[in-house]
Parts: structure tokens; C-alpha cells; sequence
């Protein structure tokens, strides 16, 4: 298994009230992601674990893109991967941000 750890500014907080929120599942070519609201508004971390090596080029760019297009800040990510492609990495970022913006304490 490697772990993967990124760590980004963001222009601002990420929306919403939620302090967690969990999208996705484990399984063959899926993932699962858990958002969390622990950090300062500015700061966001993802970290990985996958069983496919060799590919943290690839996530780092999907992180990346992920930060700029959405501002995740205050936000802990963490990435429980089953082999998923870049596609549905981005998708269920997208589906962990949205959720936490509609969440209510």
C-alpha cells in the first residue's frame, strides 16, 4: 500500500456548515472519500491510500486541479482508493465538497 500526503493553500473556506462527510465505496475501480472540516480556512490536506504504486504524479495533478477549480479550505481529505481512474477521483472530490456544502451542523 503507499500513502500519499498533499498539502495546498486555498483561496478561502470551503462552503457550508457540515463538520464531515463521507461519499463513496471501497470496492474494484471506486474509492472512498472522507471530508472533514479540521483546519485553518485556508489549508486543505488529502491523504491517500492506495494499493497501486507509482501513480502519485497522477494524483497530485487531480489533487491540484481539485483545490484550484474548488477552494476546499479548512478541509482534512482522506482517500481510501480501490484502483479508481482520474475521472472518478475528481468525481467524488466534487460529491465530497458539495456534500459538505449542503450539510447542517
Amino acid at each position: 500500500m503507499d500513502t500519499l500526503k498533499f498539502h495546498h493553500t486555498t483561496r478561502g473556506p470551503a462552503a457550508g456548515a457540515a463538520s464531515t462527510a463521507l461519499v463513496g465505496v471501497i470496492a474494484s475501480g471506486n474509492l472512498e472519500v472522507l471530508v472533514e472540516r479540521t483546519l485553518a480556512d485556508t489549508e486543505c490536506t488529502v491523504e491517500i491510500t492506495t494499493p497501486v504504486r507509482g501513480y502519485s504524479e497522477v494524483w497530485e495533478a487531480v489533487v491540484a486541479d481539485f483545490v484550484e477549480r474548488t477552494s476546499p479550505g479548512g478541509l482534512r481529505i482522506s482517500i481510501n482508493d480501490g484502483g479508481a481512474r482520474p475521472d472518478t477521483v475528481m468525481l467524488r472530490l466534487l460529491q465530497g465538497v458539495r456534500t459538505m456544502g449542503a450539510g447542517h451542523e
